[in-house]
């Protein structure tokens, strides 16, 4: 089968020498244009408007406004955005660079993440990483997307049953909410990665090929952007936890608290399959060298046999004249028996030795 090629993501290198908080795009365009969905909510209320060009609310202390923007390409919807909700140019210079470290900021007013959305493509073995940033104030949050996909869809239906916990929160739980929904999304891909392992362990056991060793350092690179990933994450959580932001309420530090043995959770994963697969390789290796050595065993015992028999026949194949067992009747008859005899009492050897 034919391996797909490894497609390489463009990137906009940002000129040197602009002013800190210039807004540019540094990733490529995913989606043809830029949406919005909006939601806005309370306990008893809530509303959902998808545009491209929805003007934004005032911040409301009675409900929560949800802008959901998928499409990082379009600067000046980013850019009013966030003059509207008074985002620092900074986080809005963050937003817009799709190679920025996962990170927790803290501001007078609101909290700032930037999180990476991870999927694995079974086909090639490959991680697939998205940007994802998230600003949460008094009243409103913003998340910014590169991809079209609806990764916080599991979110979004827990925010239209009218019972749920999010309804009955501020953005501050909304924040985590959204951490908490990619931080459990790297547990299903920690899976697939893991019965991809399991797959080159059987084929490291019963048919290893040459293919094989670069499958398993493709993999081990794979699982590197995942620790990359995850390893910022870690750390940025953490401030989460300890944030004295006004917005952050007291009993939304219970969930931050078990958002962060979550991370640690799937770090502690990425470290185990890690070391799996060294072990793999070292298995791989060890699989080669095994059947290397009966193959040589084989041809060694063979060559082994036939040593004394090629002897026999270079005795006999010599031309002299005085060889008195040319001339007997039966001389070919005993030669040929001998032989067999011979390589037969080897045979029975090399096995009563366990060489075979």
């Amino acid at each position: 089968m034919k391996s797909k090629a490894k497609k390489s993501r463009k990137r906009t290198v940002r000129k040197p020498g602009l002013s800190p908080g210039t807004l540019v795009f540094t990733g490529e365009k995913l989606v043809e244009a830029t949406s919005v969905l909006m939601l806005q909510y309370n306990e008893a209320e809530l509303t959902e408007t998808a545009t491209v060009d929805a003007l934004p609310l005032a911040p409301s202390e009675e409900k929560i406004a949800w802008y959901d923007v998928k499409g990082l390409h379009n600067v000046a919807l980013v850019e009013v955005l966030g003059k509207r909700y008074g985002l620092h140019s900074l986080v809005l210079e963050d937003v817009l660079d799709i190679q920025q470290r996962p990170k927790f900021e803290e501001y007078d007013e609101g909290i700032f993440m930037i999180l990476n959305a991870i999927t694995f493509e079974r086909e090639t073995r490959q991680v697939q990483l998205e940007h994802i940033a998230l600003y949460a104030g008094r009243g409103f949050l913003l998340s910014f997307q590169e991809k079209d996909d609806d990764t916080f869809a599991p979110v979004r239906e827990r925010i239209r049953i009218a019972n749920g916990r999010i309804r009955k929160r501020g953005s501050d739980y909304l924040a985590y909410a959204l951490a908490d929904s990619i931080v459990d999304n790297y547990f299903v891909v920690l899976d697939q990665v893991q019965e991809a392992i399991e797959e080159l362990e059987e084929e490291v056991m019963y048919h290893p090929n040459s293919l094989t060793k670069s499958k398993i350092h493709r993999l081990k690179v794979q699982l590197l952007i995942l620790r990359k990933a995850m390893l910022p994450l870690r750390e940025a959580i953490n401030w989460f936890v300890k944030t004295d932001c006004t917005i952050v309420q007291p009993e939304t530090d219970v969930f931050t608290r078990d958002l962060y043995d979550h991370i640690i959770q799937a770090i502690d994963m990425v470290e185990t399959s890690r070391d799996i697969l060294n072990g793999l390789y070292d298995l791989y290796l060890s699989e080669i060298s095994y059947r290397m050595n009966n193959v040589i065993q084989l041809l060694t015992i063979i060559s082994t046999i036939f040593i004394p028999l090629t002897f026999l026949v270079g005795v006999y194949g010599m031309n002299f004249d005085n060889m008195p067992e040319l001339h007997w009747q039966y001389g070919y008859f005993i030669v040929w028996g001998i032989m067999v005899a011979i390589a037969v009492w080897m045979l029975f050897y090399f096995r009563r030795r366990k060489w075979l």
